[in-house]
């Protein structure tokens, strides 16, 4: 049985660290990860400057994975370039961070953009548009010898420019729309898209279903944005289902343990906690794999699996926060014919609702003059 398994026969020789070290590391290029980060590719060499691009999907289904996927990927395709122009950097990835209290950090997320881009002096950045009396009047942006969000910002747009990157990636970008009530969301996101016009980069937007709220503000970002929806397997699809099995037995296949352990057996209660997301079930076999190593390391049982799974609480809340999410991203099958028909291509099918309400125009009056209303007369007076 240990003849099967697919890691390294030297882990077993190794510390509980380096082996789980080993699981930790170890990914696989899944059916739905590989269509993600198709889509995602073809998506960043084809889009106009300017573009915004959406990759949502559940908590735990391997977003983060997918944007090593890319930056790795496009490291090796571009590395003759890369050696030519050591200027140049493949691509950009940079964590949005939810902020302590109040509003999201835009001079912390320049910050860290410059830092991530090897910028040096980012702390004695000056903008060249502020000399002279204009850079008098904004010296109250400054406290000490730290710079202002607007310097900061200047600063991010050259070194992009100047870097060229195939596209900026902001992981967790959901947290974006951490804003008080005095903020409208609708700034935040002409942020990011400013961003995008002056570098004429496309900036991508990995993020949790929360992202969705920047999806339709507008018509303008609708018009100028992408949607690519990472999915969770789901098990009322047989092919779906046979890729999450897949992915179990390869997981399985890679315990650093003496016996393999029989998890593709267990496939039903693996999807039950892990809801059919791979990311979600990495991290549990982790825990589990932790767990066998410090009861000996031989192998792992159910039992292990069951002391390091999700509560049945957790799932719930997990489930119906992707389900609430997968409804925004799925449209219904007679979404084109809706359509059509409110475009009046279409005619609209007999005793339905279909007409366009419009709304009779508010009368104004001047302050003082009553409003034409009838006055109450008979016996009641």
């Amino acid at each position: 049985m240990a003849a099967k398994q697919g890691f390294p026969r030297t882990l077993l020789d190794q510390p509980a660290l380096e082996r789980r070290r080993y699981y930790r590391d170890y990914t696989i290029a899944h059916p739905h990860l590989a269509e993600v980060y198709r889509r995602l590719r073809d998506e960043m060499t084809t889009v106009d400057p300017g573009t915004l691009i959406f990759v949502c999907g559940p908590s735990g289904i391997g977003k983060t994975t997918l944007l090593h996927r890319v930056e790795q990927k496009l490291t090796e395709e571009m590395r003759v370039e890369l050696e030519q122009d050591l200027n140049r950097v493949p691509i950009v990835t940079v964590e949005a961070l939810s902020p302590e209290t109040g509003n999201f950090n835009w001079k912390d997320f320049y910050r860290r953009l410059l830092i991530k881009l090897d910028e040096p002096c980012i702390e004695r950045k000056v903008a060249p548009y502020l000399q002279t009396a204009e850079y008098q009047r904004q010296k109250q942006m400054f406290i000490g010898d730290r710079p202002a969000g607007a310097v900061l910002r200047h600063s991010a747009e050259q070194v992009l420019k100047h870097r060229r990157p195939v596209a900026l990636c902001i992981d967790e970008a959901q947290h974006l729309a951490s804003i008080t009530s005095g903020r409208k969301l609708q700034n935040q996101l002409d942020c990011i898209k400013s961003l995008s016009n002056a570098t004429g980069i496309p900036i991508v937007l990995c993020g949790h279903y929360e992202l969705l709220v920047f999806r339709n503000l507008s018509a303008q970002l609708s018009r100028r944005s992408v949607d690519i929806h990472f999915r969770r397997y789901r098990a009322d699809d047989k092919k779906e289902l046979q890729a999450f099995k897949n992915v179990v037995w390869s997981f399985e296949r890679h315990l650093p343990l003496e016996e393999q352990p029989d998890l593709v057996g267990q496939w039903d209660y693996l999807y039950e906690r892990s809801l059919g997301c791979v990311g979600v079930l990495k991290l549990w076999l982790s825990k589990a794999l932790a767990a066998a190593l410090k009861d000996g390391g031989r192998r792992l049982s159910l039992e292990h699996l069951r002391k390091t799974a999700l509560s049945i609480s957790r799932c719930e809340k997990l489930l119906s926060d992707l389900r609430e999410g997968e409804s925004l991203l799925d449209e219904p099958k007679d979404a084109p014919h809706q359509l059509r028909v409110r475009l009046g291509l279409d005619p609209a099918p007999t005793g339905s609702k279909e007409v366009e309400k419009v709304a009779a125009p508010r009368q104004k009056t001047l302050p003082g003059r009553r409003r034409p209303i009838r006055d109450p007369i008979g016996a009641g007076q």
